[in-house]
């Protein structure tokens, strides 16, 4: 297989969970601005269901949908060079409250059935052929469009297991494993996920997470914000959303305990738990809230030892946590939860798997840091790239086509 395989002038639609007009930071559109760089990019938003249609119509994003539905606005917007976006001119049923499993089958075949015309009639306005579908971990409003496209090729991403949320647990325990095993290609984020999907599917590939580090860096000098200034060293720190359900609350309050000389500084957003946490009554636990994206490295670069205090579960065993790259693109060292996906990062961090190990971790990671390891911590984060996650998507295909 030619390394450095490039994958060019196809034409690639590419659904998912997420819209293009999403707030928050996507895997799935760092992907499609990078395949567009070579190839035509569809970019399909998911399709308006009819219980989000009767929502109240003040948000834009719903207007939208609504206006393309009734034809007074245009479906296909450019977003760059090779690069559109598709709002769905069709409507599909909320279906996933339905338990009977033949009568949920039926429906969602219609769903996708309606979806995949709406799909038909953007790719030939935009004259698209051969194309590659990319399917962004979306198991049910995707699962039949192998058949309904039919496609060049298909590629199923997985890039969260989505089991273990409700709402996908009930249709997905059946149909995930039956859209991987149908797939061309499986793609992951992660060593684990790779591994679930290999299970259904021998053209399973981990293809590693690419991560825009421009903000992370410690070439510049950074002031010391604020809120951090009379804080006392050492300073162990966490940036990232303080969820009960990925995060070790009783490892943080352990580490606390056992080094009440050390300051552990948590930014960002707290979740019940956690507001309910005994570890507001720590006197060197620190909570500074939410802070700005650009703010964050600000953050960090204040930190001694930078912390993934991670919980052990469906959730987190198998995601890919970019906060680790963000880490060591700014030189820190980094003590985190061991597990398969954090693999990848074995050899640049510091991993334990019980609480009590936590703590001589942390000393070990202040005790050896040197510039050598942060020089070395950078080089290692700077290889994962959008451009070389995609070039992993693109040996994957290549491995299947010859």
């Amino acid at each position: 297989m030619n390394q450095d395989f490039i994958l060019k002038n196809r034409d690639i639609v590419i659904v998912g969970q997420q819209p293009w007009d999403i707030e928050i930071g996507s895997n799935c559109k760092n992907i499609a601005i990078e395949f567009s760089k070579h190839n035509r990019v569809l970019y399909v938003n998911s399709p308006l269901d009819r219980i989000t249609k009767l929502k109240p119509k003040k948000d834009q994003k719903i207007k939208k949908r609504i206006n393309v539905i009734k034809g007074k606005e245009e479906a296909i917007v450019q977003i760059a060079n090779n690069l559109y976006n598709y709002y769905p001119d069709e409507m599909i049923e909320s279906i996933n409250w339905i338990k009977n499993e033949a009568l949920y089958n039926y429906l969602n075949k219609v769903n996708n059935k309606r979806f995949a015309r709406s799909i038909n009639r953007a790719i030939a306005q935009l004259g698209f052929k051969n194309v590659i579908l990319f399917n962004d971990n979306d198991i049910f409003r995707c699962f039949y469009l192998k058949e309904f496209l039919r496609p060049a090729l298909s590629i199923y991403y997985s890039r969260d297991y989505l089991l273990y949320v409700d709402y996908w647990k009930r249709h997905g325990e059946k149909l995930e494993p039956e859209l991987i095993r149908k797939s061309d290609i499986c793609v992951a984020n992660s060593t684990y996920l790779a591994n679930y999907c290999q299970q259904y599917n021998k053209n399973a590939y981990y293809v590693g997470q690419g991560c825009d580090l421009s903000t992370f860096s410690d070439k510049q000098a950074m002031a010391i914000p604020a809120d951090m200034v009379n804080i006392p060293q050492p300073i162990i720190g966490y940036v990232g959303a303080l969820q009960s359900l990925r995060l070790d609350i009783d490892l943080i309050a352990h580490i606390s305990e056992e080094r009440p000389d050390w300051s552990i500084v948590l930014v960002g957003p707290e979740d019940n738990e956690f507001k309910a946490s005994r570890l507001h009554q720590k006197p060197n636990v620190h909570f500074l809230g939410s802070k700005a994206p650009e703010l964050l490295p600000q953050y960090i670069n204040a930190f001694n030892v930078c912390l993934n205090p991670q919980l052990t579960n469906q959730v987190t065993i198998g995601n890919y946590p970019r906060k680790i790259d963000e880490y060591l693109a700014m030189g820190k060292p980094v003590v985190a939860t061991r597990t398969e996906a954090m693999s990848v990062f074995s050899e640049h961090t510091y991993l334990g798997k019980t609480k009590k190990i936590y703590v001589p971790l942390i000393e070990q990671a202040l005790r050896e840091d040197s510039e050598e390891k942060r020089q070395e911590r950078i080089r290692f984060a700077a290889t994962h790239t959008w451009e070389n996650n995609v070039m992993e998507i693109y040996k994957a295909i290549a491995a299947v086509q010859h």
